[in-house]
């Protein structure tokens, strides 16, 4: 059943990521009896004021859960594409942002991997094609895996991703031990600024990074 504070700690949530350009939200209600009926994304995206935003759909137990994941813009995205992930239990999906980057385009691409190895590895497979020959991308989200296993044992092995120079844990967010949520760039891109954010507001702690280029300067939470 619904708590009554939530729509209280979907308050809390925005102000948390109101100063980002770009934030990226798993495990979201898409607007069920769980929520209240309230689409959590959309919310989120009011409070901070974030003039765009998308809610992903990925396991639909309506009227009891919605299950999914979103993201929050305040640059106007060029395209964004929905997909389907494989594995063994359907219900996970990757979201794919084209978003305008100086005189170029970055693609950030935001997913919520399985619990399963199998499945993960399925689904990273996915992943490195649909990156493929991409010059600026971001790969970002909830990866259910230590950076080791994603950078030299995994499908991403053959890209040419990169972490910060110094991950830190983030989960569980009462007290982390494991860093299971990432983000990746291309070499093109650098990220300039990393934290582990000192919040408690779901199970894992969130991330906050600025990318640079030469020219441009971008901001993403998630």
């Amino acid at each position: 059943l619904p708590h009554g504070r939530r729509n209280h700690n979907l308050r809390r949530i925005a102000d948390v990521v109101a100063d980002y350009d770009f934030v990226a939200l798993q495990e979201a209600d898409a607007g069920s009896l769980r929520s209240g009926f309230v689409n959590q994304v959309e919310y989120i995206a009011d409070q901070a004021q974030f003039p765009y935003w998308y809610s992903q759909l990925n396991r639909d137990l309506a009227p009891f859960a919605r299950h999914g994941s979103g993201l929050l813009s305040r640059i106007a995205p060029n395209t964004m594409e929905d997909h389907r992930l494989p594995g063994a239990i359907p219900g996970r999906g990757a979201i794919a942002a084209r978003l305008p980057y100086g005189d170029a385009e970055v693609l950030v691409v935001l997913l919520h991997l399985s619990l399963g190895e199998r499945s993960r590895q399925q689904q990273l497979e996915y992943v490195t094609e649909l990156i493929a020959d991409e010059p600026y991308v971001v790969v970002m989200g909830d990866m259910n895996s230590h950076l080791a296993q994603l950078l030299f044992d995994s499908p991403l092995a053959r890209t040419d991703l990169r972490p910060a120079d110094a991950v830190q844990p983030t989960y569980p967010s009462w007290r982390p031990s494991m860093a299971l949520d990432h983000v990746l760039v291309s070499p093109a891109l650098t990220i300039s600024e990393y934290e582990v954010l000192d919040c408690r507001l779901s199970d894992h702690r969130p991330i906050a990074v600025t990318l640079t280029r030469a020219d441009s300067e971008l901001s993403i939470a998630m």
